[in-house]
């Protein structure tokens, strides 16, 4: 249950800005690694598909219950709520990552049309 939002003070705000920062540094270097992994993989659809994954489940960010404006990974959030008890906020937290998976599932699909009528022109 939600008591009372929490204002944050300046020393929290900077903790706030610098664990996106690092977050968000070390999402790209994974994403970078994993990629480069991924090329043994010999089907362009089935590579981006899990590179799309991957940003959704690690890039999905979901409002804090507990601090005003602040926004935390959706995974992160919705596993530790769910593992303290409190489903309706993991539910709201997976929800998101739903939402923003069938919005990129979209565009997976709309690259992979892409990369089919580009395929055509050079074969024409």
């Amino acid at each position: 249950m939600i008591e009372q939002q929490l204002g944050m003070n300046a020393d929290a705000q900077m903790a706030y800005a610098i664990f996106w920062t690092v977050y968000a540094v070390a999402f790209v270097l994974f994403f970078y690694l994993f990629s480069r992994l991924l090329r043994i993989i010999p089907i362009y659809g089935v590579r981006t598909l899990i590179q799309a994954a991957l940003i959704v489940f690690f890039l999905t960010p979901v409002e804090s219950s507990e601090a005003v404006n602040w926004w935390i990974p959706a995974w992160l959030h919705g596993g530790y709520e769910g593992i303290l008890g409190h489903v309706e906020e993991s539910t709201r937290a997976f929800s998101n990552m739903a939402l923003a998976g069938a919005c990129l599932f979209i565009v997976w699909i709309l690259d992979l049309v892409r990369v089919r009528i580009r395929s055509r022109r050079k074969a024409a």
